[in-house]
């Protein structure tokens, strides 16, 4: 534009085929699909129930072995990180900021009946008017939904539709599919938005299988003990009330704690007790503000970039 920013409503572009230009690097909305692919508690019931075990068991350990914790692949929920597109008539190529990659063939070709089990996955796309079709099968069984530790099989196969509806945006829905860990389809959908005059930092991951023992595992209680009593006067619901910018979109608008069994849960993130008002989420650090008659009137929920603060709602 005449300011010299970028016309970020200004029509989608187009390749030499006539089909839409993905191209570019793009950043999914802030979202916490990549550490927790369930958002809606109701979404959990779809688990069966041997891997609704599994994800407890690992949740139990504090997602102790998750693979990014190991430097190894995060898997079908990279899609919800920044990547860049890099588009061909016949491969698409997605470069994410983790330093992985993947490759969709856009020949034509089918999904193989016996795929090499991967990380990522044997990926193939078509178009459908307007709309990128991406299917992908062949997925190992090592890999995690997310970080904090719902399972797949090697049944799983994940549908994509990216649809660039303009220049600076992008609708990303994405459906998973497994027989065997799901009863029906778990569907994802949010906004990726063209991040313009940008590029990715580089990014090694050396240190993972170094530290892993020295990480805190579920076989061993706590070393600090917090009352039920003083527990369950933090279960309850937070509105946010101020932050750095963005904070909001991170932990979202209202958070929620629960008590359950005696542990503190944030979303499905245990708490890990510090002292009694101070946690250890394996998130964010997490204290709760008691006033002095006792009653909890704040959270503040800890990141790099500054504190959010939230209120607790009556």
């Amino acid at each position: 534009m005449a300011d010299g920013k970028p016309n970020l409503t200004a029509p989608a572009p187009r390749s030499a085929d006539g089909k839409p230009d993905v191209s570019g690097l793009w950043a999914p909305a802030p979202n916490l699909y990549w550490i927790d692919v369930i958002q809606d508690p109701r979404d959990e019931a779809i688990f069966r129930p041997e891997a609704e075990a599994i994800f407890k068991a690992r949740v139990a350990d504090y997602s102790r072995g998750a693979p990014l914790t190991h430097c190894l692949p995060l898997g079908p929920a990279d899609i919800f990180t920044p990547y860049r597109i890099v588009q061909s008539p016949t491969v698409i190529s997605v470069l994410f900021a983790s330093g992985r990659y993947r490759e969709i063939f856009m020949d034509g070709r089918p999904l193989p009946n016996d795929p090499n089990p991967t990380w990522q996955g044997y990926s193939i796309g078509h178009w459908e008017g307007d709309t990128l079709v991406v299917e992908t099968t062949g997925f190992n069984d090592r890999g995690w939904l997310d970080q904090l530790g719902h399972p797949h099989s090697e049944s799983l196969r994940v549908t994509e539709r990216f649809q660039r509806i303009d220049f600076g945006h992008m609708r990303l829905q994405v459906t998973l599919e497994d027989p065997q860990t799901f009863t029906k389809p778990l569907s994802i959908s949010l906004t990726v938005n063209y991040s313009a005059d940008n590029s990715t930092l580089e990014y090694v991951c050396e240190e993972g299988e170094r530290d892993a023992d020295h990480l805190v595992a579920g076989t061993g209680k706590p070393k600090v003990q917090v009352p039920p009593a003083i527990l369950a006067k933090y279960a309850g619901a937070y509105d946010f009330r101020e932050g750095i910018p963005g904070s909001q979109n991170f932990f979202g608008r209202t958070i929620v704690f629960t008590l359950q069994d005696g542990q503190l849960y944030l979303k499905a993130f245990p708490l890990i007790p510090k002292s009694e008002t101070d946690f250890d989420s394996g998130l964010v650090p997490v204290q709760f503000v008691v006033d002095a008659g006792g009653s909890v009137t704040q959270v503040i929920l800890s990141r790099a970039e500054g504190d959010a603060r939230y209120d607790r709602k009556p």
